[in-house]
């Protein structure tokens, strides 16, 4: 249990990273959505087959791992992020974002038989509210293009994370996603050369974003996995919007409010109330 926590917390910190890193990099327009997009997927994939390849027997070029589903999916969710990122406030994205992926994830659990108690409702109920609360003042009427791109980054984003509850290999599982969603990244490498926007910060943002935060944060969180049910994987994911508005805070030099310093505690309470309640009803 202690080391689901510790690999679920650097996961939500890598998911945040990913947020702060695409807003340096394409809220400032140092880069493309879609030239980031390759880069961030493609640096993942050689980072990841270089670690492995390090690691005998891990993997043999003819039998790559992972599956064109979860690729899809990963690649869905990045391409249509990067986009959507560039048509709406960081605010009315992440409210869209979350409650795609709490829809989908949520949705598939109560589906496939799973229930909930009344300590897990309340908690889920109690974290999410906050989450919108915390978010609202930043919401605007949202663009409909970029709305429906978020809403298919947070659905494949929730595909992408229920594909990877099976994995029992996850390093390589995820370098294998990565690999096969980096072939959808041609026709995105092409539109770089010939059309695309990079300078030099946000190639090496992209760079940061594929590497750490997605290549190694996405292997995190297939470990991760492991030991969280469906329900709570969608539910720690709350967690992230608070991480990210605190990295922001440390280094971005961004205002700490007196709402964020009330409700981000109770978006945490609400999250670790649902899940201990799930503990103990294990038990």
């Amino acid at each position: 249990m202690k080391s689901t926590a510790a690999l679920t917390l650097a996961a939500m910190i890598a998911f945040a990273a990913n947020s702060l890193l695409a807003r340096l990099a394409l809220g400032a327009g140092s880069i493309d959505a879609a030239s980031y997009t390759a880069l961030r997927i493609v640096s993942g994939a050689a980072f990841l087959f270089f670690v492995i390849s390090r690691r005998p027997g891990q993997v043999r070029m003819q039998e790559i791992p992972g599956n064109w589903l979860a690729a899809t999916a990963l690649f869905a969710y990045a391409m249509a992020f990067s986009l959507s990122y560039l048509m709406l406030g960081a605010a009315t994205g992440a409210l869209i974002l979350f409650s795609s992926v709490q829809a989908t994830m949520v949705g598939y659990s109560l589906a496939r038989g799973d229930s909930l108690s009344l300590r897990e409702l309340a908690g889920f109920t109690i974290a999410f509210l906050a989450f919108v609360y915390l978010i609202l003042p930043g919401v605007g009427r949202p663009d409909l293009t970029g709305s429906l791109l978020m809403v298919i980054s947070g659905i494949s984003w929730g595909v992408y994370t229920l594909r990877g509850r099976g994995s029992t290999t996850p390093l390589r599982d995820t370098a294998g996603n990565f690999l096969r969603a980096s072939a959808f990244c041609l026709p995105l490498a092409l539109y770089a050369i010939w059309g695309g926007k990079a300078s030099e910060s946000g190639v090496l943002l992209a760079l940061a974003s594929g590497v750490v935060a997605s290549g190694l944060g996405y292997s995190i969180w297939y470990r991760a996995l492991t030991g969280l049910t469906t329900f709570q994987a969608a539910l720690v994911q709350l967690s992230v919007p608070v991480i990210a508005a605190f990295g922001a805070i440390l280094f971005l030099s961004e205002t700490l409010t007196v709402r964020f310093a009330i409700v981000s505690p109770i978006v945490l309470g609400g999250i670790a109330f649902a899940i201990v309640a799930k503990q103990r009803r294990r038990v």
